[in-house]
């Protein structure tokens, strides 16, 4: 609709920047690629497309601010992310809808993200002066032995487009708080998000050179990310995005033994047990699904559901998608399905449904591109799903919910835990010995029960498997971020 296009371009100019930044400067290149509404198809802007040699000098930036920044005494780094965490809430409503212009989420979505997003430098500004060390008693009467927990240095920050804000202050706000600097290489698809929060820390008073961004081009993307994971001058690499990327960036970091934290693919099982509250499980599998029109990390993937309760929870399903579910531009009040963030997002949600289809899946709702546009997806619900059919071997990332019939606990359990990813598991029952056997089975670093939305900042948030190394938020987040030192005093 022409009101929701008009809205995407009235982005506001005192946050968007076109350039990189390095070194507290906004920096312009030659060349420079675009940014599009991945509703409309429109352009945004075109956005300095950094290299190899501005990564390498972003890496320098940091390391010459590494010192400074990691003496200055906690309190005053805390003082520092709390400013860069009130200025994002000042202008949340601007930086909401940055990130629903190019990433395409709904407005109200983008609105929660945003306060998701500043959490972190709330949580974290506050975490800055909890880094505790420890005095252990001594083999030795004339030894006294210490414990520092020390800033690694500077850090390489990799996130992807489908939390363009979230996923850099959760390793960001950590990382600041230890005292470490930080190079960030936002996704493609959205890097007018970062370079708003760059504005935002420059306004903040986060020194030059400590919080520096490199946006490239999808062309540009391997030769940045290679010198990140390289530079010698880099101590530690936090990535989220998808396991096949991850496992390059491990070969890239293995050169120097950086220190890494890889939030990787997900594949989340959605478990419903005879003994579940039916109407509590409808409306934790629409959130949990269709949030941000499935293109989350978290979201589940494969919806498990016993066979005493199947037909009634797929009957209730389809009318909530069809009730409550509105695809559209984001921008526009009404809707809760923005689009895909480009075609290709869209053929693999195509490619998973003709698959299950040929195998015998029936399409209970959805099925097929909505009339609005080409990363337009209608919200799709399959039944007679086996485990031999793509949408339950990987990933969807899409707004496809495909449902497996089950027979019994160790059954489910089982169709769950085969995979080699293992990021987020859902399900419900409403038995609780069932309760901590399933949690306890699970091979998953995050489970929820009864619940269909997990993430908070006070939380831990990572998998296991192939889905990760490391932590996120939560007390254990900033850990990624401080080396452990050991201290002798002797002859005392």
């Amino acid at each position: 609709p022409g009101p929701a296009r008009a809205a995407s371009r009235a982005l506001s100019a005192a946050l968007l920047r076109r350039g990189g930044l390095v070194g507290g400067r906004w920096v312009e290149t030659a060349a420079a690629f675009p940014v599009q509404d991945p509703a409309s198809g429109e352009e945004l802007g075109r956005v300095s497309d950094c290299g190899a040699a501005e990564a390498r000098a972003a890496v320098r930036a940091a390391h010459e601010a590494g010192a400074a920044w990691g003496r200055l005494p906690a309190k005053e780094r805390s003082a520092r992310l709390r400013r860069w965490y009130e200025l994002m809430m000042e202008n949340k409503e601007e930086l909401a809808r940055i990130i629903t212009a190019e990433n395409g989420k709904p407005l109200k979505e983008a609105q929660g993200e945003i306060v998701y997003s500043a959490s972190f430098l709330e949580w974290f500004a506050e975490e800055a002066r909890r880094i505790y060390g420890d005095v252990i008693p001594a083999s030795a009467k004339d030894r006294r032995v210490l414990v520092l927990k020390q800033p690694v240095g500077v850090a390489a920050i990799i996130t992807p487009w489908n939390f363009p804000s979230a996923m850099i202050t959760r390793k960001v706000g950590a990382a600041l708080a230890a005292g470490c600097t930080v190079v960030v290489k936002p996704a493609e698809d959205t890097p007018l998000s970062a370079l708003a929060l760059g504005e935002l820390a420059n306004q903040a008073g986060i020194p030059a050179g400590v919080y520096n961004v490199v946006p490239c081009s999808r062309q540009q993307t391997a030769a940045v990310g290679e010198v990140l994971c390289t530079d010698p001058l880099v101590s530690k690499i936090s990535f989220t995005g998808s396991t096949a990327t991850g496992k390059i960036l491990l070969k890239h970091a293995a050169g120097t033994v950086k220190r890494v934290s890889m939030e990787l693919g997900g594949h989340a099982p959605f478990i419903v047990f005879d003994s579940a509250n039916v109407d509590r499980a409808v409306a934790g599998a629409l959130a949990s699904k269709y949030r941000n029109s499935g293109q989350t990390c978290v979201c589940t993937n494969r919806f498990l559901v016993q066979k005493g309760i199947h037909d009634e929870f797929v009957e209730k399903f389809a009318k909530a998608i069809e009730k409550e579910l509105h695809v559209g531009n984001g921008f526009d009040a009404k809707t809760t399905q923005g689009p895909l963030i480009n075609e290709k997002a869209v053929e693999k949600v195509e490619k998973h449904i003709k698959d299950a289809v040929s195998q015998g899946a029936s399409i209970v709702t959805g099925g097929k591109r909505h009339s609005l546009g080409k990363n337009f997806f209608e919200p799709t619900l399959l039944t007679n799903v086996t485990t031999k059919m793509l949408c339950t071997q990987e990933e969807t990332f899409g707004p496809l919910a495909p449902v497996i019939r089950f027979d019994t606990e160790a059954e489910a359990v089982a169709i769950a835990n085969a995979a080699n990813v293992g990021l987020a598991g859902y399900f419900y029952s409403q038995d609780p010995a069932q309760i901590w056997r399933v949690a306890e089975q699970l091979e998953v670093g995050m489970v929820g029960v009864n619940e269909g939305i997990i993430s908070s900042v006070e939380c831990p948030f990572g998998g296991v498997k192939e889905s990760g190394l490391g932590r996120e938020g939560s007390k254990y987040g900033i850990d990624e971020y401080l080396e452990i030192k050991y201290v002798c005093l002797g002859g005392l």
